[in-house]
């Protein structure tokens, strides 16, 4: 059995693009041939590939089929690059890459302004915890991730880039409102605390360092990292930022430090395991700035 990489690229851009309609007109094509494309692929390999939702899913076999046409597609951009035939191509490379979002707000950008400024490639970047970008490279839906997870997921390679070190820190306004005899126990568990969502368990992680019984404070929740770090600018409440974010208002007095410990959150470079110039260019870049901006911060 062959797999038709037109019908499995087919599969992949509906997926990016969240419906058949959306694919169909990136594709210059009908929805309804679209349609055909992915019955007749499910048809062949008798499995389904495709959540038909809104946004369109893949299925654990879908997710194969994913992986298999973006390295392809990598490794034909990689070919063409290698034979000088891809000056006249009507579309830049995507990659697709997952990263979290204190990162995306502060140090991995200006890698990828740098390899589009050289390369013929754009990036889809995919935005989530630490904890979770790994998950979005076993599905095939990106090609590298800046993870916590140190050990490889299958098929990729792992680079250390170092520990993103995060402090406890409060608006000045609000430290002597909350805590004039210090960051006491019984002090945390009366003052609101900001979180980025209610997956993020840094605030509940460095509360139980010091003592305090994390259910008891009041929550905010603040799903962006500029904005997050905002809100506790502002006084809604305390929270844990890097240096890279909190650096100019403690000189200015605006936020000042709880004390107790800082957390470590150790972070990782992983990308697929192929022989790819491109992607090693991107890896390079990126691994070079995450190492140099986590061990300044």
């Amino acid at each position: 059995m062959r797999i038709p990489f037109d019908l499995a690229e087919t599969l992949t851009t509906v997926l990016d693009e969240g419906s058949m309609d959306a694919a169909a007109r990136r594709l210059h094509v009908t929805p309804s041939a679209v349609s055909q494309r992915i019955k007749a692929l499910e048809e062949l390999l008798g499995r389904v590939l495709l959540v038909r939702a809104k946004p369109a899913r893949a299925t654990a076999a879908g997710e194969s089929i994913v992986r298999l046409s973006r390295q392809a597609l990598l490794l034909e951009h990689d070919t063409l690059s290698e034979l000088g035939a891809d000056e006249g191509s009507a579309s830049p490379m995507s990659i697709p890459l997952a990263v979290n979002a204190d990162s995306l707000a502060t140090w991995f950008l200006p890698p990828l302004e740098r390899l589009s400024a050289a390369r013929r490639v754009v990036f889809s970047l995919h935005r989530d915890d630490q904890d979770f970008t790994a998950g979005l490279l076993e599905s095939g839906t990106v090609m590298g991730a800046v993870t916590s997870r140190e050990t490889p997921v299958a098929g990729c390679r792992v680079s250390a880039l170092g520990p993103m070190r995060y402090e406890a820190v409060a608006n000045a306004r609000f430290a002597a409102r909350w805590f004039a005899d210090g960051a006491t126990a019984d002090a945390l568990e009366s003052a609101p605390v900001v979180d980025f969502d209610r997956r993020d368990d840094l605030q509940t992680r460095w509360l139980t360092l010091q003592g305090a019984d994390p259910a008891r404070p009041p929550r905010h929740h603040v799903p962006a990292s500029h904005d997050f770090a905002t809100a506790v600018l502002r006084g809604l409440g305390w929270g844990l930022l890097p240096r890279f974010q909190s650096e100019r208002a403690l000189q200015t007095g605006e936020l000042v430090l709880l004390g107790g410990p800082p957390i470590d959150v150790p972070l990782f470079w992983q990308q697929w395991n192929l022989r790819s110039p491109l992607l090693d260019a991107v890896a390079d870049e990126i691994v070079t700035e995450g190492r140099r901006a986590l061990a300044a911060g």
